[in-house]
C-alpha cells in the first residue's frame, strides 16, 4: 500500500507561486496608492510636483513594467506547472462512501415483547435488539427434553436384550445339540431292537418249519396207529404254537421296524432344530444390536430436537450481528414477526471505503495500490486512501436492466466503472463518516 507523502508536492510548489502572485499584486496597489496620494498636494506646489511626477512616473514606468512582467511570467509559469501536474493525477464527482448494511432479521415467528434500541444508536455486536415472546418455545423445550428421556430409557432397556439373545442362543444351541445326540441314540437302539425282532423271527420260523416237518412225518404214521394219537396231536399242537409265535415274532419285528424309522424321524427332526438354531443365532442376535441402534438413533433424533428446541428459544433475543450505528428499527412491541422478517438495519462504520465511478478513459493509467486523496463534502476535509481493487465491470453490465446495443440504435457512450478506494488507517475524523456521503477522490496515476 502506497504512503508517500512527497508525491503532491507539486500542488504545494503550485500554492507557493499563487501567494507570490498576490504578494506582487498588493505591492503594486501600494505603489499606486503612494502615486495618487503624492499627485493630490496643495496647489502652491504644482509646478514642483508636476515636475516630480513627471520624474515619479519616469521611475515608475520600468518598476510597474517589470512587476507585470514577473506577473505575467509567474502566471505562464503557473499554468504550466498545473498542466504538468494535472496529467498525473485523475478525479472525478461522482463518488460516494460505501460500507456493510447488515439486515437483523427474525429467526423464528413470534410477538415481539421488548425493543431496546432506536435509530441513530451505536450497538455492539451480541447487545439485545428485540425480544419475543419466549413461552411457546419454553414449552417446546420441555416436550423435547421428555421425548429424549423417553428414547434414553428406551434405549438402556434395550441394550441388555443383546447379551440375553446370546446366551439363550447357545443354551438353545446346546440343547439342540443334545436333542440330536438322544435322537441318534434311539436310532441305534430302535436298530438293535429291530435286529433282536429279526433275530427271533428266523428263529421261530426255523422251530416253525421243523415243527410242521413233525406233523407231515407224524400224520401217516398217526393214520396207521403206529405212534400214539396224543403224541400226534402233541406235535401239531406244537406245531401251531410256534406257527402263531412266528406270527407274534413277525408282528413284533415290524413294530421294531416302525421304531426305528419313527427314531429316525426324531432324529431329522433334532439335527433340523440344532442347524435352525445355529443359523437363527447371529440373526437374533443381529436383530437385537438392529433394535439397541434403532433406540440409539431414536435417542439421537431426540437429542437434536432438544437443541433445535434451545436454539428456537434462543431465537426468541434478537441479537446484533456485528458492531454498528442503527440505520432503521422496524420492529415495535406487540408486533407479530415471521421468520426471515427484517427488525433493523445495522451499518458497520468501521468499515467503510469509497465507490467512485470514473469514466473508462481515465483507468488506463490506473491500478490497485496507487494513492489517492479523498475530499469529503460533508466534512470539508480531505483524507488519503488507495486504490484497493480495479473494477470487474462497467455500472451499466450490472445492473438491473443492463443495455441492449443490438438494436440498431447504437450510440457510444462513455461507461463509468466503480473503482474501489480504501481508507488509510489512523486518520483522524474517520469515525465521522458515513455510507452515502458525496466525495471527490484524486488518483494519483503516476
Amino acid at each position: 500500500m502506497p504512503n508517500e507523502p512527497a508525491i503532491f508536492a507539486s500542488e504545494h510548489e503550485i500554492e507557493e507561486l499563487r501567494a507570490e502572485i498576490r504578494r506582487l499584486r498588493v505591492e503594486q496597489e501600494e505603489q499606486k496608492k503612494q502615486i495618487t496620494e503624492g499627485g493630490k498636494g496643495g496647489g502652491e506646489k504644482k509646478k514642483e510636483d508636476k515636475k516630480d511626477e513627471k520624474n515619479e512616473e519616469k521611475q515608475s514606468h520600468p518598476v510597474r513594467n517589470i512587476v507585470i512582467a514577473v506577473v505575467v511570467l509567474l502566471l505562464l509559469v503557473a499554468a504550466i506547472l498545473f498542466w504538468l501536474n494535472s496529467r498525473h493525477f485523475e478525479s472525478t464527482d461522482d463518488a460516494t462512501i460505501d460500507g456493510h448494511i447488515s439486515g437483523v432479521a427474525a429467526r423464528v415467528a413470534g410477538t415481539v415483547t421488548g425493543v431496546y434500541v432506536d435509530e441513530n444508536q451505536f450497538v455492539k455486536e451480541g447487545q439485545v435488539l428485540v425480544d419475543l415472546d419466549p413461552r411457546d418455545y419454553k414449552v417446546a423445550l420441555d416436550q423435547a427434553r421428555s421425548q429424549l428421556r423417553q428414547a434414553q430409557a428406551q434405549s438402556q432397556a434395550e441394550q441388555p436384550n443383546v447379551p440375553v439373545t446370546v446366551v439363550t442362543n447357545q443354551t438353545n444351541i446346546s440343547t439342540t445339540g443334545s436333542s440330536v445326540i438322544a435322537a441318534e441314540a434311539g436310532v441305534a437302539a430302535a436298530q438293535r431292537t429291530y435286529e433282536s425282532a429279526l433275530a427271533k423271527v428266523r428263529e421261530v420260523e426255523a422251530n416253525n418249519v421243523k415243527a410242521q416237518a413233525d406233523v407231515a412225518r407224524y400224520r401217516p404214521l398217526a393214520d396207521k396207529d403206529e405212534v400214539p394219537r396224543e403224541q400226534f396231536d402233541q406235535v401239531v399242537a406244537n406245531a401251531k404254537a410256534l406257527e402263531a409265535t412266528v406270527e407274534a415274532n413277525r408282528a413284533t419285528a415290524a413294530a421294531a421296524r416302525r421304531q426305528v424309522d419313527q427314531s429316525r424321524e426324531q432324529l431329522i427332526q433334532a439335527q433340523q432344530r440344532s442347524e435352525e438354531a445355529q443359523q437363527n443365532a447371529p440373526r437374533q442376535i443381529a436383530i437385537r444390536h438392529a433394535n439397541v441402534a434403532i433406540r440409539e438413533a431414536s435417542a439421537q433424533a431426540a437429542r437434536a430436537q432438544v437443541e433445535q428446541a434451545q436454539l428456537n428459544l434462543s431465537y426468541a433475543k434478537i441479537l446484533s450481528p456485528v458492531s454498528g450505528i442503527i440505520a432503521k428499527r422496524v420492529a415495535e412491541v406487540g408486533q407479530h414477526v415471521t421468520p426471515g422478517q427484517q427488525v433493523a438495519l445495522v451499518i458497520q462504520v468501521d468499515d467503510l471505503w469509497v465507490t467512485a465511478n470514473y469514466k473508462e478513459t481515465q483507468l488506463r493509467r490506473m491500478q490497485g495500490g496507487q494513492s489517492v486523496r479523498v475530499y469529503v463534502d460533508a466534512l470539508d476535509v480531505t483524507f488519503d486512501g488507495y486504490v484497493e481493487g480495479m473494477p470487474a465491470a462497467s455500472g451499466a453490465v450490472t445492473s438491473l436492466l443492463p443495455p441492449e446495443n443490438a438494436t440498431g440504435n447504437f450510440v457510444k457512450v462513455v461507461q463509468r466503472l466503480p473503482v474501489r478506494i480504501r481508507f488509510k488507517k489512523d486518520q483522524q475524523g474517520l469515525n465521522r463518516l458515513r455510507p452515502g456521503m458525496s466525495v471527490e477522490p484524486k488518483t494519483r496515476v503516476e
